[in-house]
């Protein structure tokens, strides 16, 4: 890898109208080739507002988290050349996308195969996570490391990897699971894994996942049986 390694950004958004522009304008400019926006079956101006910030916008209309990353990933694998590291990043605005460069520079610097940005370490703004999404990190973590003998801090999805890596893994969520999985085969292909903080703030919008007890359910059964499904 080198300063030069090609770097694409996949933001999966699900009416994300009033923050996703934010976070494209964010992205350092001349870091990254590409801003991949999977504009997932949104009902608002997610589409129309990714696009005018200056992102490519695919549609993925199967509703999902890893859906809207299996799309981008799909694209991804036709560019030419391939992209060197695979950015991931919400499209709420919670995390800070001018922090991509301490998630790259670890691959580029050092070797490394995946880059978690871990909120724990980092700076958390008051009230940017619920209860349930700190306990439920708690719990995922403490599994990851009974089982696959790794110590993650934070399944957060702020994340980079190399390209090579990605498609060795061959990730298959479609919903909830898909930072779990992707963290734990990690885990499994003996890849070089590190965290570096990153900030967090209170997101744009109320979250479909956290911000309900039916999304909180279904998002924590998720984690666990994916834990337990590939060990």
């Amino acid at each position: 890898m080198s300063e030069k390694s090609k770097i694409v950004v996949i933001i999966p958004a699900y009416n994300e109208e009033n923050s996703i522009a934010k976070v494209i304008r964010d992205i350092p400019a001349g870091l990254v080739n590409e801003i991949i926006v999977v504009n997932n079956n949104s009902n608002d101006a997610t589409n129309e507002n990714a696009r005018n910030a200056g992102a490519t916008v695919l549609h993925e209309h199967r509703p999902g988290y890893g859906f809207a990353c299996l799309k981008g990933i799909e694209y991804a694998k036709e560019l030419q050349p391939l992209p060197d590291i695979v950015v991931f990043i919400d499209a709420d605005y919670s995390d800070f996308p001018e922090e991509i460069t301490k998630l790259v520079q670890p691959i580029i610097s050092a070797g490394m195969d995946l880059v978690i940005g871990s909120r724990k370490l980092g700076k958390k703004e008051k009230g940017s996570m619920t209860v349930q999404q700190e306990v439920g990190n708690i719990i995922a973590t403490k599994l990851l490391k009974l089982i696959y003998k790794v110590h993650y801090t934070d399944l957060g999805p702020f994340r980079a990897i190399r390209f090579d890596k990605l498609m060795e893994i061959n990730m298959k969520d479609t919903t909830y699971g898909w930072t779990v999985e992707m963290q734990l085969k990690a885990a499994k292909f003996k890849m070089k894994i590190v965290e570096v903080p990153v900030s967090y703030r209170k997101r744009i919008g109320k979250s479909k996942i956290s911000g309900t007890v039916k999304g909180t359910l279904l998002a924590g059964y998720k984690i666990i049986t994916t834990i337990f499904k590939y060990r």
